[in-house]
């Protein structure tokens, strides 16, 4: 009987250290100074301890006492996995050492740029990446994240540009900068950022690329991608180029060739031969730059340079520039560049656009609707009870009877304030409608649309819609297609004393040019392609 009640207060003993950890600690020091039974002492002993004891005892007593206390501090620490509901009786309630110790980021304040030159401070952490900028200035100006928005490195000193890949940090990149230097950070879209991990096709031509080793049958754009993404094989990108000699204003026309191991050029015509080559430069430690005005100030011979500039150097004698002789190859060496460079990064940067260091990437603090579409439906509020418009093409015709309805009562409203009389109206309607849509730029030249839309992207159905410079009552549609900018001259047409605007000679009519822009936007028309993203000057 003795031993079963021993066993069961041990028992008891381990399920409270089971269920407390401060009652294990307790449990455990007792076990150390005896067994279980000095939990619960004899009445007796009880009565014997109210006694006072001997004058010559006091000391010993003092001494076991001492000696109880060194045998629990003594005693192993068992792991508490509640730090903050109990403390130690030798340590203090408001411990520091109960608390997570705060982890403090620095912060520093960046300007940031756009199209129209207007400017915004943003206090940011050290460790931010050039994404994270991107989407708190998303945040900050409610802007629709569409994974386009992307940070430029702007040199202006040399003619310069180059886009900042989503997982680099900011900070490192000013590190790189000169004090004397007026280098900018620019946001806006670049819509061609990842476009080559979906149209492959359009930025690796069959002329410029070859394989190191034989390969059995074709290999389609999507494979040649697959491989610039595989450590074991690669494409090899080829072709001439321009190249500038070093310290000198000339420029030599020679036949490069892209390896993983860096950018090399044949002293031979095109041989191939590893005694006919010569190392050009390699990607690790430089970053690849587009050049904005290589005619002007470097005398390329073509608007399409680009190079190489050493991440801790920054003089121009450092740069090794490079001219291509169109568009479509330029991107070529560009994009081959950046997926040799930084490989599985950019497509993890692709897939997963909001991972990023500081605490403004989430994939919930920027939904592309507050509303989910499943719960919207159409109404018909034209008689005296509303109904639920249940027929699709019915909930269209509709809709585009409202759009209709609504587009002339705010034309007449800025026909109003325009013009008193009631003939010139019409005109005047159509004449304001589209200003105030994104697409539309006021008094651009043909230049000024191109180098917009190359700086946003070389992308199919890339446009925006401008003043005619040669004919100021006509209008110009400037889109992208093929990795070319092609320009369609909307005509106006006359019938029956209303205006209307054209794109095929009269056979599609619009009244303005929002519905215009509507229409190709959904149907390809007589255009190479529909309209797809629109080029719009921000300001922050």
């Amino acid at each position: 009987m003795t031993t079963s009640l021993q066993d069961g207060q041990s028992a008891a003993g381990r399920a409270a250290a089971r269920d407390s950890p401060l009652t294990a600690q307790v449990c455990g020091a007792a076990q150390g100074r005896g067994d279980a039974r000095d939990l619960a002492p004899a009445p007796w002993l009880q009565a014997r301890a109210l006694l006072p004891p001997p004058d010559g005892t006091r000391g010993c007593a003092a001494d076991r006492r001492k000696k109880k206390d060194l045998d629990v501090l003594e005693m192993p620490s068992i792991p508490n996995p509640f730090p903050e509901l109990c403390c130690s009786p030798f340590t203090s309630v408001l411990s520091a050492g109960l608390f997570p110790k705060a982890i403090s980021r620095k912060k520093q304040v960046i300007k940031v740029y756009s199209e129209d030159e207007t400017s915004r401070a943003v206090e940011v952490p050290s460790d931010i990446t050039a994404r994270d900028v991107c989407q708190l200035l998303i945040l900050k100006n409610h802007y629709i994240d569409d994974h386009s928005w992307t940070l430029f490195e702007h040199l202006p000193h040399i003619g310069l540009e180059r886009t900042i890949e989503d997982h680099e940090l900011v900070m490192e990149v000013l590190s790189n900068w000169g004090m004397e230097e007026e280098n900018k950070l620019y946001f806006r879209k670049n819509y061609a950022k990842y476009e080559f991990f979906k149209n492959p096709m359009y930025f690796f031509p069959e002329h410029m690329v070859s394989f190191a080793t034989e390969t059995n049958g074709e290999i389609s754009p999507t494979q040649i991608l697959q491989m610039f993404l595989s450590s074991s094989t690669y494409p090899e990108i080829h072709g001439f180029l321009h190249a500038k000699e070093q310290g000198k204003k000339s420029w030599k026309k020679i036949y490069f060739l892209l390896r993983r191991s860096g950018l090399y050029f044949s002293t031979k015509g095109t041989s191939k031969e590893p005694r006919h080559l010569q190392f050009f430069s390699e990607f690790g430690n430089s970053d690849i730059y587009v050049s904005l005005a290589g005619k002007k100030k470097h005398g390329a011979p073509t608007n399409y340079g680009f190079c190489f500039k050493p991440n801790k150097a920054g003089g121009p004698r450092d740069l090794k520039m490079l001219c291509a002789e169109e568009e479509q190859s330029r991107t070529c060496w560009v994009t081959a560049i950046r997926l040799l460079k930084y490989g599985m990064q950019l497509y993890q940067n692709y897939m997963h656009p909001y991972q990023g260091r500081s605490g403004c990437s989430s994939q919930s603090i920027s939904p592309m609707r507050s509303i989910s579409e499943n719960s919207l439906v159409a109404m018909d509020f034209s008689g005296q009870k509303s109904r639920v418009i249940e027929n699709p093409t019915e909930a269209l015709s509709v809709a585009v009877e409202e759009g209709l309805a609504w587009r002339k009562k705010g034309c007449l409203r800025l026909a109003t304030h325009g013009s008193p009389t009631a003939s010139s109206q019409s005109s005047a309607t159509n004449m304001a409608i589209h200003r105030s849509q994104p697409w539309f730029h006021h008094k651009i030249s043909r230049d000024e649309a191109q180098r917009l839309i190359i700086q946003q992207g070389l992308v199919d159905g890339v446009f925006l819609v401008r003043d005619s410079q040669s004919n100021p009552k006509t209008f110009v549609l400037s889109m992208s297609h093929g990795q070319k900018i092609k320009h369609f001259q909307i005509i106006p047409v006359e019938d029956d004393g209303e205006l209307f605007h054209t794109l095929d000679d009269g056979h599609t009519r619009f009244t303005d040019l929002i519905q215009l822009v509507e229409f190709y936007q959904l149907n390809k028309g007589v255009l190479p392609c529909k309209l797809k993203h629109y080029c719009a000057r921000i300001a922050l």
